[in-house]
């Protein structure tokens, strides 16, 4: 049993996508706009619905839902009703990007987003970044923010953390351990065991060693954050804290903050009512009224005015001031029957170890250490190295990344002298990245090393010519066959052109034979031309 029903907007019973289409083409139509039956509509639809109506609309009209909603609509409300209108990944896509693009960056919403998002979320999110926007979230977010927070940020965009129910009994007082001896108990701070441990582990995991935290340090951990660290690392570790305690308690605060004082902080307030609306929006009015002692829905309702206000309230869904309104006995009993549920979940996961004892974690702190301060442990690296599988090795990279929010290879070509990198970052490349790199080497610089090229494509496999050209493309920012192109002439380089579609039929021999003759045929005329 999921937490489904802790949402406020949900499918709409009998819907009818092309009808909905009408109607909302109908209230655009002629001068002026309906815009009570537009919010009525798009309030009274699931985002997967609303979905099939853009599609709708198009097969009908032949027009972009979204552009004429921003053509008729003006100010707050168009805004609320066209974020509405985009899938839930496309809108974080858009929050993260007008975030770092405008000027100055909004840290506060790259906090927000990136701490709250589970796993599942965080992948689409980058996902639709790079659909969208056609560039990689990771690097527009380092190429704008710096030190400790950018790579906590880092270690939030791998959505790598472990899933809820993953409890490492015999590391919570480890863990509770470390942090206290990283921070409160030395002089200055050892931030990198905060955000290995607070980026890394499950939230079950984590409420656990906040209890322990507590014994130990006989303070709440966000005390020894708020002391310990500073600015903006601060506040998304905080964050970070406060959605593992509970993520509704953390919406509600936000809610509550974008709303008090002077002026609203309209974009917040419309980011948490989209994006919780069919998550969980009963929780944050829960939380929000025990917080605050008012109703979501009545703070909403004094701060916000027009059909924007409407909008929102219809997101909101319902008044927790009302008498009877506020937590219905059968929301009560299904909150109950979904605790215990997670509760028994949480005992019956034991941790499961890796085979031979192979700890990705582990390898990529040992690393870290030998290329740390002055000089560099060689030893340590080739150790690892040389010992761990291609795949394993793959997983340190990743782990290097999820942990200390660092590029390994990056940091290995710095440390290591030349004959020694080449070899270790030829071991750490994926075999379809090596591959790449050895074509390029036999294009790049004065002549073409033909043999190297030949060699690579007449023995790869289809699989692999296609893994080596979006190595390729990934590494060197163009295709293979572009380079293959640029670099080689007349029947070599449609030889090798035909090779590179990875298209060959397996097996038949004659092909094979086919390109042997070919393959002696140009080394013959290669020798004679030279």
């Amino acid at each position: 049993m999921g937490m489904g029903f802790r949402g406020t907007v949900t499918d709409a019973p009998d819907f009818d996508a092309s009808a909905d289409a009408e109607t909302l083409y109908n209230a655009m139509k002629g001068i002026g706009s309906d815009k009570e039956a537009i919010l009525d509509l798009v309030t009274g639809r699931s985002n997967a619905q609303r979905q099939e109506i853009v599609q709708a609309y198009k097969s009908s009209y032949g027009k972009n839902l979204i552009d004429d909603l921003k053509y008729e609509l003006t100010g707050k409300f168009e805004r609320l009703i066209v974020s509405l209108m985009r899938p839930q990944a496309y809108h974080d896509a858009k929050e993260i990007h007008d975030a770092i693009k405008g000027a100055g960056t909004d840290e506060k919403c790259l906090i927000e987003v990136l701490a709250s998002r589970n796993n599942q979320q965080i992948h689409n999110l980058v996902e639709a970044y790079k659909d969208a926007y056609g560039s990689d979230i990771e690097e527009d977010v380092t190429g704008d923010t710096s030190g400790h927070f950018k790579k906590m940020l880092v270690v939030l965009l791998q959505g790598t953390r472990d899933e809820p129910g993953v409890v490492h009994a015999d590391l919570v007082e480890e863990d509770a351990q470390a942090l206290f001896a990283a921070g409160e108990e030395q002089w200055g701070t050892e931030e990198s065991i905060f955000i290995m441990l607070l980026g890394n582990r499950s939230v079950s995991h984590l409420q656990m060693v906040f209890d322990k935290y507590q014994e130990i340090a006989e303070k709440p951990i966000e005390d020894s954050i708020k002391s310990e660290l500073s600015g903006d690392f601060e506040r998304l570790m905080l964050a970070v804290v406060q959605c593992i305690r509970s993520v509704p308690m953390y919406f509600a605060k936000r809610l509550y903050k974008s709303m008090k004082g002077l002026g609203t902080q309209d974009n917040t307030l419309i980011r948490i009512m989209i994006c919780r609306s069919e998550i969980d929006m009963l929780d944050i009015r829960e939380c929000f009224r025990m917080r605050y002692e008012k109703s979501l829905y009545n703070m909403i309702k004094e701060d916000t005015s027009g059909d924007y206000k409407r909008t929102l309230l219809a997101l909101c869904g319902g008044d927790d001031d009302l008498a009877g309104e506020f937590f219905p006995e059968a929301a009560q009993l299904a909150y109950k029957m979904w605790e215990t549920s997670a509760m028994t979940k949480v005992q019956l996961r034991p941790t499961i170890r890796p085979a031979s004892d192979f700890d990705p974690a582990d390898d990529a702190q040992n690393l870290r250490k030998a290329m740390k301060g002055f000089g560099t442990d060689e030893d340590v690296i080739i150790n690892i190295v040389a010992n761990r599988s291609n795949a394993q090795r793959q997983e340190i990279r990743q782990a290097f990344k999820s942990i200390l929010g660092r590029d390994l290879m990056k940091d290995l070509k710095s440390e290591l002298s030349k004959n020694l990198e080449r070899l270790i970052i030829g071991l750490m490349l994926t075999p379809a990245e090596f591959d790449a790199k050895m074509m390029r080497k036999a294009m790049e610089g004065a002549g073409t090393d033909e043999h190297s090229l030949i060699e690579i494509l007449v023995t790869r496999s289809n699989e692999e010519i296609h893994a080596m050209n979006a190595a390729y493309r990934a590494g060197y920012k163009k295709s293979m066959e572009e380079a293959i192109q640029s670099d080689t002439s007349g029947r070599f380089s449609q030889i090798l052109t035909s090779l590179v579609q990875g298209a060959r039929e397996q097996g038949p021999a004659d092909w094979d034979r086919a390109l042997v003759d070919a393959q002696v045929s140009t080394s013959c005329n290669m020798a004679l031309a030279r």
